[in-house]
């Protein structure tokens, strides 16, 4: 893997949350008096853990030795050509103002999603649909034969992908069945506690990287709970790692299975080191927001 590979790979894994549809459907069925309170939390801690995976992504490529050139043609992966496309010739990097201009934008949502986040939280996927189709109209864009045309490569992806998706679902269930997670979880839950995560959401911070299915049976359970809810502070908090965490191996499996790619490098550790600045962030935005 290339370090570009890995940096995009840490980014996807932490990426910036702004709508998490799920979980606040989730807390909707549940009865929270509030559901989209965890759009300010799950922004803050998806800022937070992104940013950790880009300076991860860095660090560990300076202690990863990069892999060998590759020889002409032996890729198993197509690369474009810019020979062939002159649109691509024309690509040129953004400028510094635009990633900051981008980064400001992310950075004033947070006040508007405490402020106004239950307001706008019905507004948002249709404001999002509207948005994608004017753009796509905008630049004269085919919509819907371009989304025919992604929906038959990426047929062609699920096949390559399949096998990589058995292993790792295979390990996540025989880890679960086996009653590893419960004893880690008993070990670590008297520490974690003091430090605002507690050991009812510590199962969540743990299932999560591994299984998105299985975090969100967790989730569902802790919500539904009398004695938690939706609008505790554990409730809160498993919604906000439910929307701000990825399932970081299922990730790793998929993306690198589908361009046969075998030596990660730092990619695991950039990944899983965002995953625990996700936790951290996470717990933090959830004291400071909602408090204990």
């Amino acid at each position: 893997a290339t370090n570009a590979m890995v940096l995009f790979l840490a980014i996807n894994t932490s990426s910036v949350t702004l709508l998490p549809t799920g979980v606040i459907a989730l807390r909707a069925a549940a009865g929270s008096a509030d559901p989209a309170a965890i759009l300010p939390t799950t922004l803050l801690a998806t800022i937070g853990s992104t940013t950790v995976a880009i300076l991860a992504a860095k660090f560990y490529s300076r202690l990863s030795a990069a892999p060998p050139p590759l020889a002409h043609g032996s890729s198993s992966v197509a690369m474009p050509d810019a020979d062939a496309d002159p649109a691509l010739a024309e690509d040129r990097p953004l400028p510094l103002w635009a990633s900051v201009l981008a980064l400001a934008t992310l950075v004033s949502l947070v006040p508007v999603a405490v402020l106004y986040g239950q307001a706008l939280s019905p507004w948002i996927i249709p404001g999002l649909i509207v948005l994608f189709l004017g753009f796509g109209a905008m630049r004269r864009v085919r919509v819907y034969e371009v989304m025919v045309e992604g929906g038959r490569e990426g047929f062609q992806v699920a096949l390559r992908i399949i096998p990589y998706m058995v292993v790792i679902l295979v390990g996540v269930a025989m880890l679960r069945a086996s009653g590893v997670l419960d004893l880690v979880v008993g070990a670590l839950g008297r520490f974690t506690a003091p430090l605002g995560l507690p050991a009812e959401a510590l199962p969540m911070a743990l299932m999560r990287p591994l299984s998105g299915s299985g975090a969100y049976a967790i989730v569902a359970s802790l919500l539904n709970d009398p004695a938690i809810g939706p609008d505790s502070y554990t409730g809160l908090l498993v919604s906000t790692l439910q929307g701000s965490t990825e399932t970081t191996f299922y990730v790793l499996a998929v993306y690198f299975g589908a361009v046969q790619v075998k030596r990660l490098r730092h990619a695991m550790a950039a990944a899983l080191t965002a995953d625990l600045a996700g936790v951290v962030f996470a717990v933090l935005a959830c004291l400071v927001l909602f408090g204990r």
